[in-house]
Order: C-alpha cells, then structure tokens, then sequence
C-alpha cells in the first residue's frame, strides 16, 4: 500500500501538469517567437529612444498603440546613445530613434540599417551662460563650449556657424558632455555655452541660469538633429510592422502639433521629466520644435553626411540613397486619434 506521503505527492504532480496544460495550451498554435504580445495575439515591436522632444513621436505612438488593433509599440528609454548602439548592434534591438550623423556611422561600419523618417524639425537650441554679454558666436571665443556628441548635428551645425561667422576652430574649446548635465555645468560655470536638444535648453532658460543665443531653426531652418532607424532584418521579415511603425509615428507627430499641451503631459512620464517643463518646450515659441514634413530628403540627408565628412565624422563620402527608405511613409496622414485623460 502506498503511504499517504506517495499520493500526496503523485496527486500533487497531477494537479501541477494539469495546470501547466491550462496555462500554456499546447493544443492551440502559437505565433512565431517574439512577434505577439500574449494577450491579443498582436505583433509587438520595442522602439528606442532618449528623452528629449527629438523622439517625442515615440512615446506618444506607444501610449496610441496600446488600444489600437495595429502593431503594439513599446518605447524603451535609454540614456545615452552609446548603449542604444550596443544593443542595436547586439540584435536586441530592431528600431530606435538616434541623431542622423550616428546612423550614418553605422552604416559606414557595415551595420545594415535604414533611416525611414524623421524625428522631428528644429528642436535644439544654442545657450550661453546669463551673466554673458555674448550676441553671437564671436563673442564666445576663448570660451568653452558643451555639445552631446562629435557625432552630434549639433556638432556639425555649430562648426557651419563658426565658419560663417569667421571664428576658428582653435577659438573655443569644445567637450563632450551628457545632455542632463548641461544645465548645470552651465549654471556652475564649468562651460559658457551649449548647444543641444530641449529640454535641456529650457531647464536652464527657466531656472534662470542661461538665455537663448540661437534656435536651432534660426541657423539651419528646417534642422535635422534625428531619426528613426530600422534594420534591415526587421524589413526584410516584418515589413507590415516597420509600415505601422512609420505611420504611427507620423501620425503622432501630426497629433502633437495640436495637441501640444496635451502632449507634454502624455510624455511627462515616458521621459520622467516635469511637465510644466516639456509644456514651456513645446509652446514657447509654438514653433521651437516641429513633427511635421518629416520625410527625409536626399539633398538634407546628402548635405548631412558631407558635412560628417568634412568634421572627420565619416572616413568617405557615403552616398545616402541607400540609406534612406521611404517606402513606408503613408501617403496621407492624420492626426493619431488619442485622448489624454484630464
């Protein structure tokens, strides 16, 4: 006779393997690995991007994504762009929005990636400490000078600027520096001026610290800082869903021009940012940052990387006609049909 310790335990593998079956139901086929959210059996997809109002479109055809019956989209923050490289380059991850001269590096290296849109218009903003007399570029000389990346438009803008006005490149010291940390390497003095994405223009224009010298769209009217890159994997096996990527975004876009205080407060915990912040970026002036007319140009994307080149940025001249792909840009777009909760 078995002990009741026996049955008890054989009962116990009984319960536990019928469990399994009603969790898992290997009876019913499943999708292909990777591809489904579990619940609505709908295609899912993880897009990078950074919080600043470059990737606003990201975060915001997330929160759109989530009730309707298209691709699920979900936006993966980073920090920096270093660590979006690496997990581009590892294969976790298939699209992601970074500043162009990057993604042209990436190309240049053998990565097999697209550009398939724009970010965004205009967006960064040139700030020089307050206490400063400086009105323009020529006035910074001797002076320290922050940018995000060498690989930065940024970057390249402000060397354009320099040469327009005369100033050469051994009259300003120029660092690398995160973003987050701008703000207040200006208000300590550390650097005299920056140039970079809001809202880390803004964050030292309210505090008080720093004032505009230049809007982005002052200098280069229309400017690129970013775009939305896609690998050639993920077109290649999921065309459907790099196309409901594209037309999310757009659509986003189109929304947020709106729809802009809305918006700031859509994205507020996306970014972990203040909303009376990203509130202040998006409406003062309205047209500080623009998501309209963002499909990538050849002559834009051609000047960018030329400039790349010029900066030492790029080792040979990279023709951009195959890195650009529009095939997915929806051929009308309205706006995302989003209502943020009051």
């Amino acid at each position: 006779m078995r002990s009741p310790v026996l049955r008890w335990a054989a009962g116990a593998v009984v319960v536990l393997a019928l469990l399994a079956l009603l969790r898992f139901k290997p009876w019913q086929p499943g999708p292909p690995d990777g591809v489904s959210d579990g619940a609505s059996g709908r295609d899912t997809l993880a897009v990078g991007f950074l919080p600043v109002t470059c990737h606003l479109t990201c975060p915001v055809t997330d929160y759109a994504s989530k009730t309707s019956a298209a691709t699920r989209f979900e936006s993966q923050r980073f920090t920096d762009f270093p660590t979006v490289v690496e997990t581009l380059k590892s294969g976790r991850l298939d699209a992601t929005f970074m500043i162009a001269p990057l993604a042209m590096k990436l190309r240049e290296q053998g990565v097999k990636i697209k550009i398939a849109y724009l970010g965004h218009r205009d967006g960064s903003t040139v700030m020089v400490r307050k206490d400063l007399p400086a009105k323009s570029l020529k006035d910074l000389r001797g002076r320290t000078f922050a940018i995000p990346s060498k690989y930065s438009n940024q970057n390249l803008v402000i060397r354009k600027l320099m040469r327009d006005e005369g100033v050469n490149p051994d009259e300003m010291r120029f660092v690398e520096m995160p973003p987050p940390d701008m703000p207040g390497a200006l208000a300590s003095a550390a650097i005299d001026a920056y140039f970079i994405g809001e809202p880390h223009a803004a964050r030292a224009e309210l505090d008080g610290t720093g004032r505009v010298l230049y809007h982005a769209k002052d200098i280069w009217p229309r400017f690129i800082s970013c775009v939305l890159v896609v690998t050639e994997k993920l077109i290649d096996e999921r065309p459907a869903v790099v196309r409901d990527l594209v037309r999310g975004i757009a659509e986003s876009g189109e929304w947020a021009e709106s729809h802009r205080l809305e918006a700031a407060k859509l994205v507020s915990p996306y970014f972990r940012q203040d909303e009376a912040l990203l509130r202040y970026v998006l409406t003062q002036p309205p047209d500080r940052v623009s998501y309209r007319s963002l499909t990538p140009g050849d002559d834009e994307m051609q000047l960018i990387a030329d400039m790349g080149l010029d900066a030492g940025i790029l080792d040979r001249r990279l023709d951009v006609t195959g890195l650009v792909d529009r095939r997915f840009i929806p051929a009308a777009i309205q706006p995302a049909p989003i209502v943020v909760p009051k």
